[in-house]
């Protein structure tokens, strides 16, 4: 005689969120651009067949993130090489004044992640002011 135990259950799929889910998920993904670019991921990722506003609004703040990412990176690259050639001449300060301008970027993405945050948990939709749209 053999030890037959029945098959564990499959996983089913998650339900739909309900409106009060919807709209904190969705916040939360603009929230979370203060952490840059992996909230926003994986918000969209796990919630977006769950509930429409959360699906439209992580994904604008996915592509704001990739927006922002890109931004951020070309200029710290740039601001590098233009410092470092100048760090031996008379406009050694521009180094100073590249590396403000680079935390006046960081501070930018994070007012913009919470006015996003502030206005979806409010009720509407927030677009950020410039973004390319990378995931359709």
């Amino acid at each position: 005689m053999t030890d037959q135990t029945p098959p564990a259950p499959q996983p089913q799929p998650a339900g739909p969120l309900s409106a009060a889910e919807d709209k904190q998920w969705a916040s939360f993904a603009h929230f979370g651009g203060v952490l840059f670019i992996l909230p926003s991921l994986i918000i969209f990722l796990v919630f977006k067949d769950r509930g429409n506003l959360t699906k439209q609004e992580s994904k604008e703040a996915l592509n704001w993130q990739i927006t922002f990412a890109i931004i951020y990176i070309a200029w710290v690259v740039i601001s590098t090489i233009i410092s470092s050639a100048l760090i031996f001449t008379s406009f050694w300060w521009l180094g100073g004044l590249f590396g403000f301008i680079t935390f006046l970027l960081w501070v930018g993405n994070v007012i913009l992640s919470i006015m996003g945050g502030i206005k979806v948990n409010g009720g509407g939709s927030y677009r950020y002011p410039f973004n390319f749209r990378f995931i359709k």
